[in-house]
This record gives structure tokens, C-alpha cells and sequence, in this order.
């Protein structure tokens, strides 16, 4: 029998654990599995500049995340929160000045300058549906979900661990992820504290590990490289006090995770980058989640408050870290939720708008496309590709923003926005810093 402990080390750092290996020495795993062959590969990534680790946000509760973001305040027939918690209030983004809920208005101005609102169509009000949006609607290869497409296309450049993506954060069986078709384990918060945490965890031995490590390629290093090679190899190994510092910080901060909240994904999700586990870290934060029964909107409120103050949290984590140019935070839910004047009490499913936010170094701040009066509600508008603004005679179509959110995800990565086909969906390069 595989104990729990066993499986998730085996999840987190692969066969005979040379993830960990690789976390000692500083050398890629590829290079520890099968060294003359990593040594003689001259391919492993064309877009090294562009690379980020990615921390994807999603949630198939199709959060009211629409209902409070600008582009949503121009019209008045659109129901906001009366909560004073959420004011309308005015914030600027790459000089541009729109109106948010408050909570958004208090983000750091050097984030807001990162941070791109857009406003899309993912043509479902159904939860279980969550899988296919997260695969564009059928614009993605072979069904590939965008977090492992994005995963595939970085893991090279970053020297990851695993290819694949890992979810700390999925509540339900809709927003686990699938890699290649192949299902990923779920590894909550708690479950990764108290596996690498306790006395006789992996990261308390990295030092001996490290040495042991070295000693074991020595023969390749000393007979196969050349002083090229060698030079590349002496610039990636850790010293023993880099190895020493790397595991109290990744103790120190696993150690403050408490639960399975979003807080405690996001001290996960950065540890797991940290460790360089896997490129893409999919985690769930809260923006009101199934509300058909929010009295006066107040769970909308409350948890608009909190969902930004976590994204605010990682932004300064990352930050402190060092990491705030290699990280990019992406969101996709499910749906939005119903924006008319009836919203007062709670909010249905709306299959017409649904809002993503990105906020990273590849992104030029600002909102992406609009809202519009679709039946008796509000849909997406169609974009502009070449400004990224909402208009009726945009060339990308409301029914194709989908697939143009996937496409400027890749090319904001370094990647070919081709693998993502569409009729009319195009990458918004306006978007792009």
C-alpha cells in the first residue's frame, strides 16, 4: 500500500523524488534524470524572456466577479451592491480612469497598471460545464484545458519539475484539472504543509541530499561536459548555505498555512513556485460563489472584500519573494452572473458575460472589451483586437472573446496563440506590455 504522504511526494516531485533532488542542487530535473541527454539538448525553450509560472484562478460556482469590475458602471440599469463596503469609486489603470467596486480601487497602483479586466462570453449557464470552458468550448487541441496548455508551452522554459499543472485549490470535481486527458490529483493547502513540514519531512534533509546529488554526476560532469556545459552547470548549483536558506524559508512559510482557505492556496501556490514544482498552480478564491439567495447581495459584498484583499496578499508575497515579474495570476470562471435591475436579492447564471482578470509583467493594465443589453440582461460586447475596447462591430465576437482570452494568454507567454483556433477569435495585443 502507497501511503498518502508517499503519493503526494510522488505527485510533487516525480519518480524516486528527483524533484527534490533538483531543489537541492539547483539543477534541473531533467539534467539529474538523464544527464548526457540533457546535456546534449539544445531545444528546450525559444521563449525564455517571456516565461512566467502561472497561479490560474477558477471556480465553477460562477462568481458574481462581473457584477463589480469596470466596464460594468457605465450603464445604471446595472445592479452593484449597495453595501458600503462596495461604492462605486474611481481608480486609474495605465492613466486611464474607470469606476470598480471600492475593494478593486484599493489595489496598489503598480498592480492596477498590470491588471486587465476582460469581459467575455463562455456560452454556458451550466456548472459541470466548467471543464469545457476551461478548454475553450472546444477551441483548444485534442480538448486540452488552457492551464495545461500554457503549462506544456512553459515547463521547458522554467525548468519545472513536472509539466504538469498541480490544483491545490478545487472544491468540486468541475474544477479539478486534466493534463493531456489524463486527470491531476487535488493537493490541498494542509495536505502540502503535513507533507513537507514535520520533523522527518524531504526539506529537512536537503543539505545531505544536495552533496549526495553532486557527488553522483561527478563522472559525468568531469568526463562528458564540455567546459561550456560546465560553466552552465557551476552557474545553477546551489551552495550549501543557498540550500540551507531555501529550506527554512519553504518550512517558514508552509508552517503558516492553517487551513484550506485561499490564503493559505496562495502561501502554497508560492511555495510549490518556489520549489519550481510545476509551471501552472490552479487555486479557488471566493467572489460570492452560487448567490440565487444573497439577501441584499451581502455574500457578494463580503466576499468581493476578501477576494481582493487575497490577490492583494499574493501580489505583495510575490513581491517580498522577488518573484513579482515571474508570476502572472489568470482567472477563468464558468460564468458570470445576471448584472439587471432585479438583481437585488441574489443573481442567476449568465452564459453571456463572465469576467477574467489577469494581473503580470506581460500585461498592460486596463479593461478588455464591455458589456452590452442581451434579452433581458447583459451580455459581452464584441472586441476590437487592435485596441481591446467593447464595441458592436468589433471584429473578435462575443461568441469568440473565449478563445481570444486563450490565444493572448499564450502570446503573452512567448507561446504560438495558433494552438488555440477560433473563426474570428484574435489576440489582443493591445493588452500585451
Amino acid at each position: 500500500m502507497i501511503s498518502r504522504r508517499e503519493a503526494i511526494l510522488s505527485t510533487l516531485f516525480g519518480a524516486g523524488y528527483v524533484g527534490l533532488r533538483a531543489l537541492a542542487t539547483g539543477l534541473p530535473a531533467s539534467l539529474l534524470l538523464s544527464p548526457r541527454k540533457a546535456l546534449a539538448d539544445t531545444s528546450m525553450c525559444t521563449a525564455q524572456d517571456k516565461a512566467q509560472f502561472i497561479i490560474f484562478a477558477t471556480s465553477g460556482s460562477g462568481d458574481p466577479i462581473n457584477a463589480n469590475v469596470p466596464g460594468t458602471y457605465g450603464d445604471p440599469m446595472i445592479t452593484h451592491s449597495a453595501d458600503a463596503t462596495m461604492a462605486p469609486t474611481p481608480l486609474t489603470i495605465q492613466g486611464q480612469q474607470y469606476t470598480a467596486a471600492a475593494p478593486w480601487a484599493s489595489l496598489p497602483q503598480n498592480v492596477l497598471d498590470r491588471t486587465v479586466f476582460w469581459h467575455l462570453m463562455t456560452n454556458t449557464p451550466v456548472h459541470p460545464k466548467e471543464p469545457q470552458v476551461l478548454e475553450l468550448m472546444g477551441a483548444t487541441p485534442a480538448g486540452e484545458m488552457l492551464p495545461s496548455l500554457l503549462a506544456k508551452q512553459l515547463a521547458p522554459c522554467l525548468g519545472t519539475i513536472q509539466p504538469q499543472p498541480i490544483s491545490v485549490g478545487a472544491l468540486t470535481p468541475s474544477e479539478a484539472l486534466t493534463y493531456g486527458g489524463a486527470a491531476l490529483p487535488v493537493v490541498p493547502a494542509l495536505a502540502l504543509k503535513a507533507t513537507l513540514t514535520n520533523a522527518a519531512g524531504p526539506l529537512t534533509n536537503l543539505q545531505p541530499l544536495r552533496d549526495q546529488t553532486l557527488n553522483q554526476i561527478y563522472d559525468v560532469y568531469k568526463t562528458s561536459a564540455t567546459p561550456a556545459q560546465r560553466r552552465y552547470i557551476d552557474s545553477m548549483v546551489t551552495t550549501q548555505t543557498q540550500v540551507r536558506n531555501i529550506s527554512q524559508s519553504l518550512l517558514s512559510s508552509l508552517a503558516s498555512i492553517k487551513d484550506n482557505s485561499a490564503a493559505s492556496q496562495v502561501l502554497a501556490a508560492i511555495a510549490l513556485i518556489q520549489m519550481k514544482v510545476a509551471p501552472v498552480i490552479s487555486i479557488h478564491i471566493p467572489f460570492g460563489g452560487d448567490n440565487h439567495r444573497d439577501i441584499a447581495l451581502a455574500t457578494e459584498a463580503a466576499q468581493t472584500v476578501t477576494g481582493v484583499a487575497t490577490i492583494a496578499s499574493l501580489m505583495q508575497q510575490l513581491a517580498s519573494a522577488g518573484l513579482q515579474d515571474q508570476v502572472t495570476l489568470m482567472s477563468l470562471n464558468v460564468f458570470g452572473r445576471t448584472l439587471g435591475p432585479t438583481n437585488t436579492d441574489g443573481r442567476q447564471h449568465n452564459s453571456n458575460h463572465q469576467v477574467s482578470v489577469t494581473i503580470g509583467k506581460p500585461f498592460r493594465g486596463g479593461v478588455v472589451g464591455g458589456v452590452r443589453p442581451v434579452g433581458a440582461d447583459y451580455g459581452a460586447l464584441p472586441i476590437v483586437s487592435t485596441s481591446g475596447a467593447g464595441d458592436s462591430g468589433g471584429d473578435i465576437a462575443a461568441v469568440d472573446t473565449l478563445a481570444a482570452f486563450g490565444q493572448t494568454m499564450l502570446a503573452a507567454i512567448g507561446a504560438d496563440p495558433a494552438a488555440i483556433s477560433s473563426a474570428t477569435g484574435k489576440v489582443v495585443a493591445s493588452a500585451l506590455a
